[in-house]
């Protein structure tokens, strides 16, 4: 049943990648973290959120894209998937929110069929948007209408409030073509009170490091978009880099792999495991299949239940009793303030 994957260098074959996460030297396996805790086998709660990829490809290449995402990637969401992902939809009246990430989501297409779909089972969707793609030519550019006209809330790639830290991570002319395009989503609403648009950034660390206080580089962001920029915003979100595809290529060619793996397993925050996004989100690929996070997904870690692993075989009763597949990329999770699709877990 597996579809036949495009090629992929060393760093992003995930059986390479899983290998160096064992390797690591002086970091503890994730699990023995977790039975320290009294809470092995980790188990899910009331699944809330679908967040599916509905495909790889995208208009741009960054260097710390754990979907190894870009122009190139051919593998893309068909609508006979969709389709199945309605279906698993329409059985879950506990799922509110349905996720939609790539690559650039919005350049499958069917993504606008797919969106209607769903908002007619009365869920709210999220489109992660790098930004760029609504200004790269007319075609995107009716998409910020199309996203108000459904009440889609848009969660934007924006790593810095600066040019140069925000081309260095995404490419050159990036951060002009990302205010272009925040402005026509303000213009429409998005970021502004009272209009039910909501509008929220990502900030990935540029480097080895930890993200910074969420709030506090909130309130930068906003005070120095607003007098540069004249750009305004809802919420800023704080998300770990994981050390997996090209951000793992980063670590090693940089020699800060290690290093940076014994900071993730030192700063283990007990207090960040309930809120983990594994465990109220189901996560499916382009192709159908079943993982507990987008993380393990990108790793091919799929669902630990062997009868509902592809949204074809969806069988709720079956994956609640599942338990949930961990790893060293973990700890990404678990660092610090902790980390998740919607930003922060804790506030340290």
């Amino acid at each position: 049943m597996k579809t036949l994957k495009a090629k992929k260098n060393i760093v992003a074959d995930t059986s390479y990648q899983l290998k160096r996460l064992k390797e690591t030297t002086h970091v503890p396996p994730f699990h023995e973290q977790i039975k320290t805790l009294n809470r092995f086998p980790f188990t899910p709660t009331v699944l809330e959120i679908m967040q599916v990829n509905v495909g790889k490809m995208c208009n741009q290449v960054c260097e710390h894209c754990h979907v190894d995402a870009g122009p190139d990637r051919e593998e893309i969401m068909t609508k006979e998937t969709m389709q199945q992902c309605i279906n698993a939809l329409k059985q879950t009246p506990s799922i509110t929110i349905v996720d939609l990430t790539g690559g650039a989501p919005e350049m499958n297409p069917d993504f606008q069929w797919f969106v209607k779909e769903i908002r007619a089972l009365g869920k709210q969707v999220i489109v992660r948007c790098n930004l760029t793609i609504l200004v790269a030519n007319k075609k995107y550019r009716e998409y910020p209408a199309f996203f108000a006209e459904n009440n889609i809330k848009v969660i934007a790639s924006l790593p810095c409030y600066t040019e140069e830290n925000t081309d260095k991570q995404r490419g050159d002319g990036v951060f002009k073509k990302s205010i272009e395009a925040i402005k026509l989503l303000n213009d429409l609403g998005y970021g502004k009170e009272n209009t039910g648009l909501e509008l929220d950034f990502v900030f990935n660390p540029g480097g080895a490091s930890l993200p910074g206080d969420q709030m506090k580089l909130e309130l930068d962001y906003k005070r120095i978009l607003s007098e540069k920029h004249e750009v305004i915003f809802n919420h800023l979100y704080t998300i770990t880099n994981m050390p997996i595809s090209r951000f793992l290529e980063y670590l090693l060619a940089t020699e800060k792999y290690e290093n940076y793996m014994r900071l993730l397993a030192s700063s283990f925050n007990p207090q960040a495991i309930n809120g983990l996004m594994c465990r109220n989100t189901l996560s499916v690929s382009w192709d159908g299949y079943l993982y507990d996070c987008d993380f393990n997904q990108m790793l091919e870690l799929e669902v630990e239940t062997s009868s509902s692993q592809h949204i074809s075989q969806y069988n709720l009763e079956v994956l609640n009793k599942r338990n949930i597949v961990l790893g060293q990329h973990c700890y990404g999770c678990t660092a610090g303030a902790g980390s998740s699709c919607q930003g922060a877990i804790t506030s340290k």
